[in-house]
């Protein structure tokens, strides 16, 4: 690792924007709301209209412009956490009816947040412009054998779509839809097993818009087929860039900052240097499946995998490798606050 690990960081309007390996981390802070917000889909009130919009989405490799613009605002209070979805779409148009199917074969908004940013234990959340709900349990990438739990339900959840235009209907050019959703911190806490709460922290969340090209059979909408028959592939348009094409890799999601401040304030956040650390530490794990892919066993030296060794403000990382029945731990103690993190055979990242 070369030192464009070094951060890179942008403070505009509230949010603020981290490079890691070209993987740029877009980071936003969240504040108290002002008023009570009703779940419409339209987001008028006074504190959404003070709030700020995150960066334009960008292509999920983070190299493309997207073809319609998408933006977010988040907002909180004692009770709920807030997201208000704005995107441009000429063709507002959905098919999708029953709850918990794969809403990502229409257009769709997601939510993804993982609250103490283990990479494991996370929720996933999707919508089309029916209101069509898809919300699931995550114990562990797909990239590590775990089950999804499809049947877990946000309880108490509140969500609704606005639509600039007309629904489903072919004749005419839409402007945009957007989305409200109201998630309860009770639900959002479960995942939290650090117990930190979320009030001045913050947590790892990302957002996904799908996107497809369609085709009109009868004036009806459905996705595009190549001449072969085959779906022709969707757009993934996203807050934060993944750097590869999949959402499901929770060390490359965005930074939300709850700030106890209610809007009005500036809160400016930084984010910490530790963070520099887990980044390696995922590098690390990456390099070490590889090397097993290769070897057909794990590498029992850190030289291994450590071609030059991170720096971080002067200071030089020391990684141990150590090795078990079970797989494998490296760890890094932090010369900024003292703290061990390890890094696990299946992608866990833990504080010790």
């Amino acid at each position: 690792m070369k030192k464009d690990l070094l951060l890179f960081l942008l403070i505009l309007n509230g949010f603020v924007l981290f490079s890691q390996n070209g993987i740029k981390h877009r980071s936003y802070v969240a504040y108290r709301t002002l008023d009570s917000i009703f779940i419409d889909g339209i987001g008028n009130e006074q504190s959404w209209e003070r709030s700020s919009f995150t960066q334009d989405f960008i292509d999920i490799e983070g190299t493309k412009t997207p073809k319609y613009q998408t933006n977010v605002k988040m907002l909180w209070d004692d009770t709920y956490l807030y997201f208000y979805a704005k995107m441009e779409e000429p063709h507002i148009w959905a098919i999708l009816k029953q709850r918990d199917t794969v809403i990502f074969y229409n257009n769709d908004f997601e939510i993804f947040i993982d609250p103490d940013g283990d990479s494991h234990n996370y929720m996933e959340f999707e919508m089309n412009a029916l209101n069509t709900i898809w919300d699931l349990f995550i114990v562990k990438p797909y990239r590590e054998r775990a089950p999804i739990v499809n049947n877990w339900e946000i309880k108490g959840l509140k969500s609704a779509v606005y639509t600039d235009g007309t629904l489903n209907n072919p004749s005419d050019e839409d402007k945009f839809w957007s989305v409200e959703v109201a998630i309860p911190w009770e639900v959002l806490e479960e995942a939290n097993i650090d117990g930190s709460g979320h009030a001045d922290t913050f947590w790892r969340i990302n957002f996904s818009r799908v996107n497809w090209d369609f085709d009109l059979e009868n004036q009806k909408y459905s996705r595009k087929k190549d001449h072969t028959g085959n779906f022709i592939p969707e757009f993934n348009w996203v807050w934060s860039p993944q750097g590869v094409i999949n959402m499901h890799e929770p060390e490359h999601w965005g930074y939300v900052f709850f700030s106890s401040e209610t809007l009005g304030n500036t809160v400016e956040f930084e984010i910490p240097e530790d963070e520099k650390i887990r980044w390696w530490l995922f590098e690390l794990y990456r390099k070490q499946k590889a090397y097993y892919k290769e070897h057909g066993e794990w590498a029992q030296q850190i030289e291994k995998l450590v071609e030059e060794p991170l720096e971080i403000n002067n200071n030089l990382m020391e990684p141990e490798l150590e090795n078990h029945r079970s797989g494998w731990n490296i760890s890094i103690e932090s010369p900024f606050t003292g703290n061990s993190y390890i890094i696990t055979e299946d992608g866990k990242f833990l504080q010790i």
